[in-house]
């Protein structure tokens, strides 16, 4: 059994050590440090190289934003899972943007935080997906910086580069919908989708699929309740 390696980032004791022992619970993910601010974060990620990091947003010395933005600036291949008080948080869709991996409400059950943490870490579905829905239609209708680590040109060209079993996969994933829906619904191989998303990645110069579900927002390919 592969371990999952955690990192926790957040400035209240009783968080960090709640995080702490229901992850220590779960057979397969191992809490390796814990960081109070996001100055401590950036240094813990160097020296440990966590798998996941359960990152806190509003924190002294630098927030949970910055931090996600210099993380993932440094390793393309960061996971950072948000974490938030609130389901309609403007810091949390801006951390999308700044590379986080997804988020996850602070109330979530124990059963909820572990599949969330085993989720970020494969990197094949969306966390919360009527939250994150909601959450990246509502902040996506008030425009902002494109993607971070987006490609140009604007989403309209970039999404003339899709073929149209190719866009059909882009709205299932920003639906929220895993592989094996996908390919349920498709009535294709899970291998097949796989490969669609690996190339609508390459296609629109995104990193992941959260990225992948906020860009059709964006482009308005995917409309609130769509």
């Amino acid at each position: 059994m592969t371990t999952i390696r955690v990192l926790i980032v957040d400035d209240q004791m009783m968080v960090r050590e709640g995080f702490s022992v229901l992850l220590g619970a779960q057979p397969d993910i191992e809490v390796v440090g814990e960081a109070v601010d996001g100055r401590e974060a950036i240094a813990q990620v160097a020296a440990l190289r966590p798998d996941v990091v359960l990152m806190d947003i509003r924190m002294p010395v630098l927030n949970g934003l910055e931090a996600t933005r210099e993380i993932v600036a440094a390793d393309a291949d960061a996971k950072v899972l948000v974490l938030t008080t609130f389901d309609l948080d403007e810091y949390v869709y801006q951390a999308l943007r700044a590379g986080a991996s997804g988020f996850l409400l602070k109330d979530a059950s124990a059963r909820q935080l572990g599949e969330a943490v085993r989720v970020v870490a494969a990197g094949e579905a969306l966390l919360a997906p009527t939250v994150t829905k909601r959450l990246i239609a509502t902040f996506s209708q008030a425009g902002g910086p494109a993607l971070a680590g987006a490609a140009r040109p604007g989403p309209q060209a970039r999404l003339d580069e899709l073929t149209e079993r190719e866009n059909e996969v882009l709205v299932l994933v920003a639906q929220g919908r895993s592989n094996a829906e996908i390919a349920q619904h498709l009535v294709v191989a899970e291998s097949t989708v796989k490969t669609h998303v690996s190339r609508i990645l390459v296609k629109l110069g995104l990193r992941d699929r959260t990225q992948a579900a906020v860009f059709a927002y964006e482009a308005r390919l995917v409309t609130p309740g769509g």
